[in-house]
């Protein structure tokens, strides 16, 4: 994996290295210009929410250099699977 072997070569120096997916419809004018129903469609808790990908991204700068995440998966609880 590519997120590996960037982690082997900066975590050394400090940078912790991290690969996050986002698996799903961010809540947003972009998807609900396209599709104005998807909030009805996906239904309570079908729809990520942009500050909460941004508390994410803030759980991984914040992690001690003991215990680095080097991969996030985002998804909506309401996922099917």
């Amino acid at each position: 994996m590519v997120s590996q072997s960037f982690a082997r070569e900066f975590g050394p120096r400090g940078i912790h290295v991290a690969h996050v997916i986002i698996d799903g419809s961010i809540e947003g004018d972009k998807i609900f210009s396209k599709i104005p129903d998807i909030g009805q469609q996906k239904g309570p808790d079908g729809l990520l929410h942009p500050d909460v990908i941004a508390d994410s991204y803030w759980y991984l700068h914040t992690q001690h250099r003991s215990a680095w995440s080097q991969e996030l998966d985002v998804r909506p609880h309401a996922e099917t699977f």
